[in-house]
């Protein structure tokens, strides 16, 4: 007898505690809703930020439910960050360098002419203070932002003219956004912001001379080989552009420590994971690029380099000169280029050149 009651009383403890535990459930749960700056199942980009959300929604084990909208989809490329900012969306995925009309520190966080590498971009996050320049920054705007992705070294562009020299540059309408942007402006040339959906239009319409993307892989399914003739290197307006996860700050906040932790492995693992990609389908696409489909490249002279250099510095110093903050950002970056690229001049860089001179690649 007493054990039927203990039994009894045993389940209804268990109903009362499946009752209790479904709204708790409920409450834990968190929408995430994710706006991109990239088209959606464009290869590189757009489909590196669609595995960032089923990761991270994986990852949660469902406590974050996910979703993404690729741009055009819930809003535009351009207007994520509003959208993130004031709460109607959680997080963007796109790059920092789109904001910097709103503030010139946020383009060193995704590329800087003359800039960082993928792996001195890397080093600088970690462990050079990048992360907590990044945590700054963003917490005027109310952004929490994470690296998520990186495309390398990108490729100098696509022409309709052969660039020969820096008057070349004069008067010619190019697709650049960032740092590098001002950078042709510099030069002579008028730099055009334009989301990557509407380049190839554009470019064949004549309403710009000139686009950059991102390199073989991504050009390659933009088509860009149908409406350019040249495709010049190197290119030194994005040598290691970084992707970011920019989320509401107040709804991060709001996350478990758990959870947090998990969208920052979520992330870390993209950040990897999209490099790496993007680097090892460069060399395949670039292949296809020039045999079958006879795209010319080019490569940058040294005095159309020079002239990049030169406004380069320019930039560099008024970006530096915007504030307190632009200058404690920029100079951090600077002292990674310094520290870092020191050590790839006797790394990295010396040994491909010896590599490939030797194998004849």
């Amino acid at each position: 007898m007493q054990r039927r009651k203990f039994l009894k009383a045993a389940a209804s403890g268990t109903v009362a505690s499946a009752a209790l535990a479904a709204p708790a459930l409920a409450q834990e749960r968190k929408d995430m809703v994710i706006v991109s700056t990239w088209g959606r199942d464009f290869p590189g980009l757009g489909t590196s930020g669609q595995r960032l959300a089923e990761r991270i929604e994986e990852l949660t084990e469902g406590r974050i439910a996910v979703q993404y909208f690729a741009a055009g989809e819930r809003v535009g490329a351009f207007d994520s960050f509003d959208e993130v900012a004031s709460g109607n969306a959680q997080a963007y995925c796109g790059t920092d360098y789109y904001w910097k009309g709103k503030h010139p520190g946020w383009a060193p966080f995704t590329a800087v002419p003359f800039g960082l590498t993928y792996t001195e971009m890397d080093a600088w996050m970690k462990f050079g203070g990048g992360q907590a320049l990044l945590d700054k920054i963003g917490a005027e705007f109310g952004i929490k932002g994470i690296p998520c992705g990186n495309t390398g070294l990108q490729m100098g562009g696509w022409f309709n003219k052969e660039i020969n020299s820096p008057e070349d540059l004069k008067g010619l309408k190019m697709r650049i956004p960032g740092l590098g942007g001002d950078v042709m402006a510099k030069v002579g040339a008028s730099p055009v912001s334009l989301p990557g959906g509407q380049i190839y239009e554009n470019l064949v319409s004549g309403a710009i001379d000139a686009t950059e993307w991102v390199g073989p892989w991504n050009d390659y399914f933009l088509k860009l080989y149908e409406a350019a003739k040249y495709y010049y290197w190197p290119g030194m307006h994005e040598p290691g552009s970084q992707v970011s996860l920019g989320m509401n700050k107040a709804w991060w906040d709001g996350l478990s420590d758990q959870d947090k932790r998990l969208i920052t492995v979520a992330c870390a693992e993209e950040n990897a994971m999209q490099a790496a990609e993007t680097n090892y389908n460069n060399g395949i696409y670039l292949n296809k690029l020039i045999n079958e489909y006879g795209v010319e490249l080019r490569e940058f002279n040294d005095d159309v380099y020079e002239a990049f250099g030169d406004a380069a510095t320019e930039v560099i110093e008024e970006t530096r000169d915007h504030s307190e903050l632009a200058k404690e950002i920029v100079d951090s970056f600077l002292d990674a280029r310094a520290n870092v690229g020191a050590w790839s001049n006797y790394s990295d860089a010396p040994y491909v050149a010896k590599r490939n001179r030797y194998l004849d690649i």
